[in-house]
C-alpha cells in the first residue's frame, strides 16, 4: 500500500548553484510540473538562501495548483561536505556554510520532510533514475568541469560512503607525485582530467608549438575544453592533446570500474559536450585495460543526457 501512496506522489527537487538555485517538481515519471530557478544570495548568510529555496517551492506550488499533500517531499542538492543522514552542510566554502542545518530549516518553513546530498550525487542519481543511466541498476556518472566530480549508484541506490563524505572521485591519485592538486595531494584525477586540466595542457603546448593551427583562432588565454578537439583531425599537436586527455581520463575511469564494475560509466560537465569524440577512444581504452576483459561484465562509456537538470532531479528522486 505505502509502494501504491507514493506511486501517485510529486516530489521536488532542488539544485543550489553558486549563483542560482534550481527547482523542479516531477511526478514519478520524472515529467516536469514545473521548474524554475531563484538567485541563491549565499552572500546574506545561510538563512537568506534558506528563504529564497522556500519561496522558490512555494513558488512552484502555487504555480501549479498541487498541494502539500500531494508531495512526498523536498530533495535538496548542495555543493560541499554534507551530512545527509542529519541533514547539515557540514562545510560549503562557496557558500560560507559551516555546519548549517539546512534540511531542518527548510523543513520546518514548508511543512514538509527535506533530505539533503551533495550536488554531484544528486546529479548522479538524477542521471541513474532518469537520463543516460536509467536503464541500468549501477552507474557512475564522471563530471568533466573546473575539477572532476560525480557520483556512484549501486543498484539502483545512491552510495556515499562513510558519514555521506564519500564518493571524491576526482580526489582519487592516478599519478604518484604528479601535479600538485588544491586538496593537497598530488596527481589526483582531476588535475590530468578536468577542463581546467585540458587547458592547461593546451596552453602549454601551443606555446611550445608555435607553428599550431590553433594559434589561428586561439590565444593561450582565450583556449576553452574544446579547443584542441576542434583542430584535432588536421593539426598535430591538438591531435597530441587529445590523446594525452583521453589516456588520463580513461585511466581513472578504468580505476573507478576496477572497483565498482557498474554497467555504465556517464560522462557530464563541458568537456562532454565533445560526444563520440570522446567518449568512444575512452570507451577503447577503458575496454582494453578494464580487469578480466568486457565479456563478463562489459561497461558502457556513453555521455550523460540531462545536463544542468541531473541535480535537482536527482534531489527529488531522493524520496523515490
Amino acid at each position: 500500500m505505502e509502494n501504491l501512496k507514493n506511486f501517485v506522489k510529486k516530489f521536488i527537487g532542488v539544485d543550489i548553484g553558486g549563483m542560482t538555485i534550481k527547482g523542479v517538481i516531477i511526478n514519478h515519471l520524472g515529467e516536469v510540473l514545473s521548474r524554475n530557478d531563484i538567485v541563491t544570495g549565499a552572500e546574506n548568510g545561510g538563512d537568506a538562501m534558506c528563504s529564497n529555496i522556500v519561496t522558490l517551492i512555494n513558488g512552484m506550488l502555487s504555480e501549479t495548483g498541487v498541494l502539500k499533500s500531494e508531495i512526498a517531499g523536498v530533495g535538496i542538492g548542495c555543493p560541499g561536505l554534507i551530512d545527509s543522514k542529519n541533514g547539515t552542510v557540514v562545510f560549503a566554502g562557496n557558500l560560507g556554510l559551516d555546519y548549517y542545518p539546512l534540511a531542518q530549516k527548510v523543513s520546518d518553513k514548508v511543512g514538509l520532510p527535506v533530505k539533503l546530498t551533495n550536488d554531484a550525487n544528486a546529479a548522479a542519481l538524477g542521471e541513474a533514475k532518469f537520463g543516460a543511466g536509467k536503464k541500468y541498476t549501477d552507474s557512475i556518472l564522471v563530471t568533466l568541469g573546473t575539477g572532476v566530480g560525480g557520483g556512484i549508484v549501486i543498484d539502483g541506490n545512491l552510495f556515499e560512503g562513510g558519514n555521506s563524505a564519500g564518493t571524491e572521485i576526482g580526489h582519487t591519485v592516478i599519478v604518484a607525485d604528479g601535479v600538485q592538486c588544491t586538496c593537497g595531494r598530488k596527481g589526483c584525477f582531476e588535475c590530468y582530467s578536468s577542463a581546467s586540466a585540458l587547458m592547461r595542457k593546451t596552453r602549454e603546448e601551443m606555446k611550445n608549438n608555435a607553428s599550431s593551427a590553433m594559434w589561428n583562432t586561439y590565444t593561450p588565454e582565450t583556449v576553452s575544453g574544446k579547443t584542441p578537439f576542434e583542430y584535432a583531425e588536421t593539426d598535430e599537436t591538438a591531435r597530441g592533446i587529445v590523446d594525452w586527455y583521453v589516456k588520463y581520463l580513461a585511466c581513472g575511469i578504468t580505476n573507478l570500474v576496477n572497483v565498482f564494475r557498474p554497467q555504465v560509466v556517464m560522462l557530464g560537465g563541458g568537456v562532454s559536450e565533445q560526444g563520440e569524440k570522446l567518449t568512444e577512444p575512452v570507451q577503447k581504452l577503458v575496454a582494453r585495460e578494464i580487469f578480466a576483459g568486457m565479456s563478463f561484465a562489459p561497461v558502457k562509456v556513453v555521455k550523460a543526457t540531462l545536463g544542468s537538470k541531473a541535480g535537482a532531479f536527482g534531489a527529488a528522486a531522493l524520496f523515490m
